[in-house]
């Protein structure tokens, strides 16, 4: 009988992926190969039905229904108000007959889908008000409940172990929109009341243990495993020029390259100045979501005498230097990291760091920060400065613009680097912590 393993939908139904969203359809992913029987609990604003097909229809329709606001508000109160009996989980049937084509680079492995209506938002008002996480329950729960975010929830029945990524909100407070004293609480509480805590490196595991008091017994790093599709990250070489070009109008290493959320956090704005200040021929590409605080990180781009130098949109003009994209489709986003002349992460912290690792998985050279978790993760295959330090960073960039043989090193070293966070490695990690609470995952986990 295989074992069960459930996790959480938190951010895997968001429009938008996140570095949360890649971490937990990854481990789905992973979960599966180890022979586990998985299972994931989301909470969107599907509302239960003993209708199977609409259950269905509810869990990919994106609208809220035709239930009126207020009703809708006045249940969510009482659902608050009877949150100390807890909630439970509706199994969503995925039978097909809904055409869910569009959502399948969204999803992640499954056996069984499981939806509480608007969990997550109901978890997290019954947390303020009872400082207390909200029980979930379900017939036949699984063996361990993996949260992989720090969601003030419990799956009765279950062993809950927790990922917490970073402590940003509590090390780098200026960088995020997070309630720190309600953050604080909820992490202290967690460390004390789960079964297990993962994270998902030794600079993570660190700062939960000296800034949340955790029992080091009780925190385990196991990484993350970095993965691209082959049919995107090994395209035929003429083809994935033919898409930088056509796409963006850009030439097969000829620009450097930022992908990421454009927020405090990841240093755009001295990246941008560096970038400047190099005085590169090249273009900088910028691929992000704009995010709260952006027109702070942005701003000297827009200031009069430089306006002319930027480019919002996909296609490149000769006289632009900086071209801002908010948006680009999977697929073409590994061609336009392989294509890039270097890629630049600056970030002022990161609980891992993903980006980095993925560009020198696909041999693109990396520029990043020499703080947090990022020296542990790239090691030597990439150049690393002092993010605060702008003049550190012009040196870098002229370095990478200038020196062939140095990008062809670091080309040749990001691939060598990346294959130490591989699938094998990454399971082999998980399967340990759920031995230790008890839970084999097999013969999968044992041959690892």
């Amino acid at each position: 009988m295989r074992s069960r393993i459930y996790l959480d939908g938190y951010n895997l139904a968001l429009e938008q992926g996140t570095g949360v969203a890649t971490y937990a359809r990854n481990l789905s992913f992973r979960l599966g190969a180890m022979g586990a029987e998985v299972g994931v609990l989301y909470g969107t604003e599907a509302s239960p039905s003993r209708n199977e097909l609409i259950r269905e229809v509810a869990f990919f329709d994106n609208r809220l229904g035709d239930t009126a606001r207020r009703l809708r508000w006045l249940r969510a109160v009482r659902r608050v108000a009877m949150g100390p009996l807890g909630e439970y989980a509706t199994h969503v049937p995925i039978t097909g007959k809904v055409v869910a084509s569009a959502f399948e680079s969204r999803l992640p492995h499954f056996d069984h889908l499981w939806n509480v209506e608007n969990g997550f938002t109901l978890a997290t008002n019954y947390f303020k008000h009872f400082k207390r996480r909200l029980t979930v329950r379900m017939p036949r729960p699984p063996e361990v409940m993996h949260w992989t975010y720090p969601i003030p929830m419990r799956l009765a029945g279950a062993k809950n172990i927790y990922c917490l990524h970073d402590l940003v909100p509590l090390r780098l407070p200026y960088t995020t929109l997070d309630n720190k004293r309600q953050y604080h609480r909820l992490t202290r509480l967690l460390v004390r009341q789960a079964d297990h805590i993962v994270t998902v490196s030794e600079t993570s595991r660190q700062d939960i243990i000296n800034l949340l008091g955790a029992d080091p017994e009780k925190v385990t790093n196991t990484y993350q495993a970095v993965e691209l599709p082959r049919k995107f990250a090994e395209k035929p070489l003429g083809e994935a020029q033919d898409e930088v070009m056509g796409s963006f109008g850009l030439p097969w290493k000829g620009y450097f390259l930022f992908f990421g959320a454009i927020e405090p956090k990841k240093n755009v704005g001295r990246m941008i100045e560096a970038y400047l200040s190099s005085a590169s021929e090249l273009p900088l590409v910028i691929v992000g979501k704009q995010a709260w605080k952006s027109e702070q990180e942005l701003q000297l781009l827009f200031d009069d005498h430089i306006r002319y130098q930027v480019q919002e949109g996909s296609i490149l003009r000769t006289r632009r230097k900086i071209v801002l994209l908010d948006y680009v489709p999977f697929r073409l986003l590994v061609s336009l990291v392989r294509g890039a002349k270097a890629a630049l992460f600056p970030s002022l912290y990161e609980g891992f760091g993903l980006p980095a690792l993925e560009a020198m998985m696909l041999g693109t050279p990396v520029m990043t920060s020499n703080t947090s978790s990022l020296p542990e993760v790239v090691g030597d295959a990439a150049i690393t400065v002092d993010p605060y330090d702008v003049r550190a960073m012009v040196e870098a960039i002229r370095a990478l613009d200038g020196d062939a043989e140095l990008r062809a090193w670091l080309a040749a070293a990001g691939p060598r680097r990346a294959a130490l966070f591989s699938n094998a490695a990454y399971e082999k990690r998980l399967a340990e912590v759920y031995a230790r609470l008890g839970v084999s995952l097999g013969e999968a986990a044992a041959a690892n």
